[in-house]
């Protein structure tokens, strides 16, 4: 699909647009497709002062298909703009899809590198060893919003021999003079790995190595990113084949990060142990982008590939997903610790304060709150919590043990643990179908999709026995300017 002929099918789909607003579980404050399917976020960069979140975007149908890049920008994350999309696969070597990728932001406009896909339809394939090109390609924008260079920039002959037809995802970081250019990959052993390509203009690229953990971990690695956080290299990644070990790994793939130590020059590389960025059941691809203020900011994926449970509540309504909130990073005695944007407090109002002694049960409008929790002395020998955020929507740690438990409105979501030796501090981030849980500063966090069938909702405090402070705020929504329908 090329742009002129997403222009033209546009208006046709008047129906499709007046069916999603009647969907009372669309969210007020998560980014959501504006119709269709949603999945990565892409190309997320601020420039000028604008953010630009870019997402694989499916316009006219509510499930898999050809991606465009879907495309929004804000300046302060509460007021947004529904832009045209950006990309279309309208190449011979993307046109089967424009998938994921990433900005680069120079002072005269911004580079973007992403996978152009092409999946061959003339005989059988396996489309892991054969049947599928996955081409590395280049466009420049001088604004984020109108593309003046689109070309390619590897095929898959460009990468060693010994990869499979999955490569891709490209992200561009740059160290000593140079730009480095890491894409998740699969090679012919189904062994998980990321390849590094050199460049010293963003324009000519060549491999520079492979790089595997120490030990196999998973078949394949999808979005990879490497960046620096408070003096600590971060690559965060999707490995996919990990099988699950106790509470570990309980999402059919999983995301996480690795602290390491790259040493580009020497092509020396260490990686300590790979820690889930999310214990949530809706959690994948996540991108990361350093803002104007400093700040390294992650969205991800609220979803997953392959998963046993379903988001067919949204489908009748024409849109499927969404994206996390936007979360600032820091990295803090060993961990990635991941908290709200502050600009997610202009959402607040009528807001409570009380002892959590005193605390007992709490009905915010529509399900859309943010509760903060404060314990005094709360360790694994001595207490427990149990909270009920709705009818079949229960919080509890006891005996070192975090727990998620969800029922019908879960649709397939039943459990998620996660091991918290001692329980700190609580925040909720409750919208109408999604539920974003900070566990101790954001040290551990669960993210789910929820489809309840009644909003008016109660949050109920369970326990007893335990000390210390709540805060709740109801929430409102973001602001949305659209373009006129044509």
């Amino acid at each position: 699909m090329n742009k002129e002929t997403y222009l033209k099918e546009y208006p046709k789909y008047k129906n499709m647009r007046e069916n999603v607003k009647r969907d009372k579980n669309r969210l007020h404050f998560h980014m959501m497709p504006p119709t269709g399917w949603m999945n990565d976020p892409n190309g997320l960069c601020q420039f000028h002062g604008v953010n630009h979140i870019y997402f694989q975007y499916t316009p006219f149908l509510a499930g898999w298909g050809t991606k465009l890049w879907g495309h929004y920008t804000t300046k302060d994350w509460v007021h947004y703009t529904e832009e045209e999309p950006f990309l279309f696969p309208d190449t011979k070597w993307d046109r089967d899809g424009v998938y994921s990728g990433s900005a680069c932001v120079k002072e005269d406009g911004i580079h973007y590198f992403y996978t152009g896909n092409v999946k061959l339809q003339d005989k059988e394939y396996d489309y892991i060893m054969n049947g599928r090109e996955q081409n590395t390609m280049h466009l420049f924008s001088p604004d984020g919003k109108n593309i003046t260079v689109k070309e390619l920039v590897m095929t898959n002959e460009d990468y060693p021999s010994n990869m499979s037809k999955h490569v891709r995802d490209p992200k561009i970081y740059e160290k000593d003079g140079y730009y480095y250019m890491i894409q998740g990959g699969r090679d012919d052993e189904n062994r998980g790995c990321v390849l590094l390509f050199q460049s010293d203009n963003l324009k000519d690229w060549k491999w520079y190595d492979t790089v595997y953990s120490k030990q196999p971990f998973g078949y394949m690695w999808e979005c990879p990113d490497l960046f620096e956080i408070d003096g600590q290299q971060i690559m965060t990644c999707c490995p996919q084949g990990v099988e699950q070990q106790g509470y570990e790994y309980q999402n059919v793939y999983q995301c996480g990060y690795f602290p390491v130590s790259f040493d580009m020059e020497n092509k020396k590389y260490e990686f300590s142990e790979f820690t889930e960025l999310d214990k949530g059941f809706d959690i994948y691809a996540t991108q990361t982008f350093l803002d104007e203020q400093g700040r390294r900011i992650l969205i991800g994926w609220m979803g997953i590939p392959d998963a046993d449970y379903d988001n067919d509540a949204t489908v009748q309504y024409d849109w499927i997903h969404a994206l996390t909130m936007p979360r600032e990073l820091s990295f803090k005695d060993g961990k990635l610790l991941q908290k709200p944007l502050k600009e997610m407090q202009q959402l607040r109002k009528n807001e409570f304060h009380c002892a959590l002694s005193e605390f007992v049960q709490w009905e915010p409008k529509d399900s859309c709150f943010e509760l903060h929790i404060d314990f005094e002395e709360r360790t694994e020998k001595n207490s427990s919590v149990k909270i009920q955020l709705r009818e079949d929507v229960f919080l509890s740690w006891e005996k070192g043990l975090f727990r998620l438990n969800m029922g019908k409105s879960g649709h397939g979501r039943k459990e998620r643990i996660a091991e918290i030796k001692q329980l700190k501090n609580l925040t909720i981030f409750s919208d109408t179908s999604a539920i974003e849980i900070f566990i101790n500063d954001g040290e551990n966090v669960m993210t789910t999709r929820v489809h309840s069938e009644n909003l008016e909702q109660k949050v109920t405090f369970l326990s007893k026995g335990n000390v210390g402070n709540v805060a709740g705020y109801e929430l409102g929504s973001f602001v949305i300017e659209k373009h006129e329908e044509k």
